[in-house]
């Protein structure tokens, strides 16, 4: 599912407002250094103005009088003091850029810590109902628009506003009547880029949400490619990500033709306000108009330096708005970013309210628990008693319950109904039905990926919901039908499944799943590096993999989810002898299409619709000639 973000009116503001909340929490005191240090930057940009109205005044028009060397005194000192100025500026210049690269990398880098960190904590059904490609535009897409919002907007719009705010003073100062002209076209300005910039928003907004969608689906067809080339997909394929991409162009190409007309309608206003200060400036030079200024000072006419000095500000100040309509677009774009990325982080984590815990133990002959600092092999539930102020033990034996038990992945619409399931230590429980019978649902919910809606189960006589989720799970070994392997060597993935496993316990574990010999024929062994979720291994090797991560875990539950799917007969039965000795003495929950591989079940459920219509071992569900019966003999076949 792709969300699409709209920024509403005052919301932006308030992202804004986060973000740079978000950005002093980690950088406080270097912000407010490079503010400091773009302010004197600015100022001594600005300086240059007063300069040459000071050349023009006070060193070219007397030096016409008074000679060569009144000039040379004069214009070194006023370049003494300039040259002090302007180094003051280029080393501010280079303390804010330097700091602002540091701020920016850094900043980004907690960034992307906090979401990879929000992401550990989101329960399963967000990525279920989330594209993987979309939620990697968080990492890629948003985080650059962040990036280049720290980097280049806020310095460049800190830069100009310091300089708009101190050329106004100046221009006042200067003449009303000129700044007056100036403020007529910046007014001009500001409406355009108000409408234009409005517009260019809208779909820069649109572009970053369409963007995600289309990384999604690209991420989606990258996964499928085996099965789109098997079904001659292409065609179809491509015309889906057609509109998907049309979608994307839309969207990039309003938003950038808005966003590209802006900077040149800036600037040719601005030609126009310079002309426009230079025919009234003339004017008034040329008319003997009385200048009008906020200090008070009466002067017959304006100096000919002020002139050539107003000028200058004006275009300082016209360039200047110009450079922040010019990062509008890059703003609106953080904004969106932005928007997506605080969206993501408050979404709301996975909820446990567990407070039983698992620990070592040791366990004497009279059945006696304690609680060991040391691993000792065995397990116990550690039970607080609030109320009491006690605590008790509960040996780890692997007994579940399911008691009347309903679930929905959406409260209206329930999908397993009324589901009962006994299994006690060391006991095979396999589950057979069509797809979307609830099998893999039910496994689900005794690792609490999801919570039921109704009924109990209970984990050693405790009520899962009162033990950590964590304890849980790491009691708990999964073999899924997809594999999922990580890059490293295969020692190293084997290893996943404790990761204090030494490396005979890791060679041990490979040896159980059947997965030793063809190991040992790889050109480095267990020190094979694996690449792409283990590309350069078979289907079936991968899944060898993935049993041997789950036998070196050790549980004392098993959950194998089409464990053998994906494994051909002969290295099946290899496989099969190493599951029934990893099996032994173990809680089992077994789903599986071939029923070959089941027939040895203790208990076999029969699944059709979310609930269970027969249940027992093969023998008495062959004697009762039902579905189970249709289905060994091939009377009825798995969807």
């Amino acid at each position: 599912m792709n969300r699409r973000v709209e920024i509403k009116k005052g919301s932006a503001m308030k992202i804004l407002g986060r973000l740079f909340k978000y950005m002093a929490h980690y950088y406080k005191w270097e912000l407010i250094l490079v503010m400091v240090c773009i302010a004197v930057t600015a100022v001594a940009g600005i300086s240059s103005s007063i300069f040459l109205e000071l050349l023009v005044d006070d060193v070219i028009t007397p030096g016409i009088e008074h000679g060569f060397d009144y000039v040379a005194k004069t214009l070194y000192t006023a370049a003494g003091a300039m040259v002090g100025i302007y180094a003051a500026g280029i080393l501010c210049s280079f303390v804010y850029t330097r700091l602002m690269a540091v701020i920016t990398q850094g900043f980004l880098k907690h960034v992307r810590e906090d979401m990879f960190d929000k992401m550990q904590s989101l329960p399963v059904r967000y990525f279920d109902t989330h594209t993987h490609g979309d939620i990697m535009s968080y990492y890629t897409n948003d985080v650059d628009a962040l990036r280049q919002l720290i980097s280049q907007s806020v310095p460049q719009g800190l830069f100009s506003l310091v300089s708009i705010i101190t050329l106004l003073v100046a221009m006042l100062r200067s003449s009303i009547y000129l700044t007056l002209v100036v403020l007529a076209g910046v007014a001009v300005m500001v409406l355009v880029t108000k409408i234009v910039g409005s517009k260019s928003a809208k779909y820069f907004v649109r572009q970053q949400n369409s963007m995600g969608k289309a990384e999604g689906f690209v991420e989606e067809m990258i996964n499928g490619q085996k099965v789109i080339k098997v079904f001659c997909h292409e065609q179809a394929s491509e015309r889906d990500f057609a509109k998907v991409n049309d979608e994307l162009y839309h969207d990039a190409d309003k938003a950038n033709g808005y966003g590209n007309i802006l900077m040149p309608a800036i600037m040719n206003l601005g030609h126009v306000v310079f002309v426009a200060v230079a025919i009234v400036g003339g004017a008034l030079v040329l008319g003997g108009v009385h200048n009008l200024s906020i200090t008070g000072i009466e002067a017959a006419v304006i100096s000919m330096g002020a002139i050539v000095a107003f000028l200058n500000m004006s275009r300082q100040f016209t360039l200047n708005i110009g450079q922040v309509s010019m990062q509008i677009n890059a703003v609106v774009m953080a904004i969106a970013g932005a928007g997506r990325i605080f969206e993501f982080l408050a979404n709301e984590p996975e909820v446990d309210n567990g407070y039983v815990e698992l620990v070592n133990a040791n366990i004497d002959e009279q059945g006696n628990i304690t609680e060991s600092e040391t691993r000792t092999g065995k397990w116990a539930w550690r039970h607080p008693h609030k109320a009491e102020g006690t605590v008790t033990y509960t040996e780890l034996k692997g007994d579940i319950l399911l008691l009347d038990v309903d679930f929905g992945y959406v409260p209206e619409k329930i999908v397993l109904h009324d589901i009962s399931i006994y299994a006690k230590p060391g006991q095979k429980i396999a589950f057979v039905g069509a797809t979307g019978a609830g099998k893999t649902t039910i496994t689900n919910l005794i690792n609490r990926f999801y919570d039921i809606e109704d009924g109990k189960i209970r984990y050693d006589g405790i009520n899962i919901n009162k033990i950590k989720k964590a304890d849980l799970r790491r009691s708990l070994g999964m073999v899924l039908q997809d594999t999922n392997l990580f890059t490293g060597t295969i020692m190293d993935n084997i290893r996943y499944g404790k990761l204090d496993a030494t490396d005979e316990e890791c060679i041990a574990a490979a040896k159980l799943a059947g997965a030793h010999d063809f190991i040992t024929r790889l050109p480095e062994g267990y020190d094979t590096m694996l690449t792409g979720d283990g590309s350069n291994l078979s289907q079936g090797q991968k899944q060898l993999l993935s049993i041997a991560r789950v036998a070196v875990a050790d549980p004392p539950v098993l959950i194998l989810d089409e464990a053998t799917s994906s494994i051909d007969t002969r290295t099946e039965y290899l496989v099969q002898k190493g599951m029934d000795a990893l099996m032994e003495g173990r809680t089992v929950f077994v789903i599986a299409h071939r029923l070959s591989t089941i027939q040895n079940s203790d208990a076999i459920m029969v699944l059709d619709h979310g609930r269970i219509i027969e249940r027992g071992t093969h023998e008495e569900l062959i004697a009762k000639r039902g579905q189970y019966y249709q289905l060994y003999t091939g009377a009825f076949e798995l969807e």
